[in-house]
């Protein structure tokens, strides 16, 4: 992965471009149901300056029950044009620092036909660590005509995951704790099964950053995060979650080593787990998935 072509930007990068008129700055930053403060709360308190909040609940389908599913393509383009992004933009997306959310938006853009995203690296917590400015309140930007394009197959619907559990043409990987994918601890959304799609293999999303710095790891730890997974990097692969947020975070490191070709699982646990879902698996990762 050249530079050129790496999804991610560093703060040092980000604070002499910041003020260019086509480089637009979102805030990503995402919590589980029921986490204080809110993640708009959190924004309104401290951002990067010139910062405007995306809301992943926002900009998604609200026909759809599930959590934040992706919106139709003429929403998208609505709700992006109306944060002050047009299609002749550079968009960085920044999260708090612990990886959530800013590479389920930096998906989105790809997946609707923007090729010019980037992440910012390490956050807002690393951006806070150099003593960086930041300001407070909304920023409202003028809005701006973005026309967006969908591309399917950067998605997996629930329909394709169960063929795939049959034919097992796609790997699937779980970004969710080892406890969660393993079915040992509750789900914290009500209703929902504890386990995992038969077959998936599991690669935490948190083992992929410094928690410390907020920096994702040197591309050769995230290759041995793969591979410590049993994920073959030559075939082809979907990554899942509880809600299709952080299983970007799996789609990003992919892609920083070079599997660029991934698709995501919109509808992820809090599809597959209801209580009306398919079957579903339990234990380790393996080829002795408890079936139930």
């Amino acid at each position: 992965m050249t530079a050129t072509d790496d999804p991610l930007v560093s703060t040092e990068w980000l604070a002499a471009h910041r003020g260019d008129a086509n480089v637009k700055v979102l805030d990503a930053t995402f919590k589980l149901p029921g986490v204080l403060p809110l993640p708009k709360d959190d924004y309104l308190a401290a951002h990067l300056p010139g910062a405007v909040f995306f809301d992943v609940d926002a900009v998604s389908d609200h026909s759809n029950p599930l959590p934040h599913m992706f919106p139709s393509a003429e929403q998208f383009g609505r709700d992006i044009g109306g944060l002050g992004i047009s299609n002749a933009d550079t968009v960085v997306i920044y999260d708090s620092g612990g990886w959530v959310a800013a590479p389920r938006a930096w998906w989105m853009f790809l997946s609707y036909g923007h090729r010019n995203v980037r992440i910012l690296n390490g956050g807002l917590k690393k951006w806070r660590a150099e003593g960086r400015a930041v300001e407070s309140g909304e920023v409202k930007p003028k809005p701006a005509t973005f026309k967006a394009s969908y591309d399917p197959k950067r998605v997996r619907s629930i329909e394709q995951m169960i063929a795939n559990v049959e034919s097992r043409k796609e790997q699937v990987i779980d970004a969710r704790a080892a406890e969660r994918f393993e079915g040992r601890a509750p789900e914290p959304r009500p209703g929902i099964r504890a386990g995992h799609i038969p077959g998936a293999r599991n690669v935490p999303y948190n083992q992929l950053f410094d928690a410390a710095t907020g920096e994702m790891k040197p591309l050769d730890d995230l290759r041995k995060s793969f591979a410590g997974a049993g994920v073959q990097l030559d075939a082809p692969i979907v990554t899942s979650c509880g809600s299709g947020v952080s299983a970007g975070v799996l789609t990003l490191a992919l892609y920083r080593i070079g599997v660029t070709d991934t698709a995501l699982y919109d509808g992820s646990w809090s599809e597959w787990g209801q209580a009306s879902g398919p079957p579903i698996a339990t234990g380790p990762a393996s080829g002795l998935d408890s079936k139930a």
